[in-house]
C-alpha cells in the first residue's frame, strides 16, 4: 500500500526506494496524433514527521528515490489498447544517481532523451529483481 505522504512511491523488500512514472501515447480524449512521452523528474522536498507529531517539509530539494521506473503504455491502437495487459507496456529502470549526474537541473525528460541515458529495459515480471541487481552494482 502506498503512503500518500511518502517522498517516493514504494520501497522494495530489500529497502530500495522507488519512484514510478508513467505515460501513454494514447489518451481517452480525441487526438490528432499520439502524445509525446514525457516524465516529471523534478526534485522534491521530503516531508518528515517531527517528534511532536507535526509534519515538516525538509529544507533540501532532491530526488528522493534510489531508482526510477519509467512505464510507457506503448500500444497505439485505440481499438485493442488494454492498460491492464503488461505486454502493451515498456518498462525502463534508471538509478537516480544517473539522473542527478546527467539531468541534474531538468524538471522533466522526454523518452528520447531518457533513452540516451541508457536505462535498463525490462519486462514487467523482471522489475523487482532488476532493481536489486542495478542497485547492488551502483553506488547510491
Amino acid at each position: 500500500m502506498r503512503n500518500e505522504w511518502s517522498a517516493y512511491d514504494l520501497e522494495t523488500r530489500t529497502g530500495f526506494k522507488v519512484e514510478v512514472k508513467s505515460a501513454a501515447y494514447l489518451q481517452s480524449w480525441r487526438q490528432k496524433r499520439p502524445s509525446p512521452i514525457r516524465f516529471d523528474i523534478k526534485p522534491t522536498y521530503d516531508v518528515v514527521n517531527e517528534a511532536d507529531g507535526r509534519w515538516k517539509q525538509s529544507d533540501v530539494s532532491k530526488r528522493q528515490a534510489d531508482v526510477y521506473v519509467f512505464c510507457v503504455l506503448s500500444h497505439q491502437d485505440k481499438e485493442t489498447i488494454d492498460p491492464l495487459n503488461m505486454a502493451q507496456w515498456d518498462f525502463y529502470l534508471l538509478p537516480t544517481k544517473i539522473l542527478n549526474e546527467r539531468a541534474e537541473k531538468q524538471k522533466s525528460i522526454y523518452l528520447l532523451v531518457l533513452l540516451k541515458l541508457e536505462p535498463k529495459q525490462v519486462r514487467y515480471g523482471e522489475i523487482a529483481n532488476v532493481i536489486d541487481e542495478l542497485m547492488n552494482t551502483e553506488q547510491i
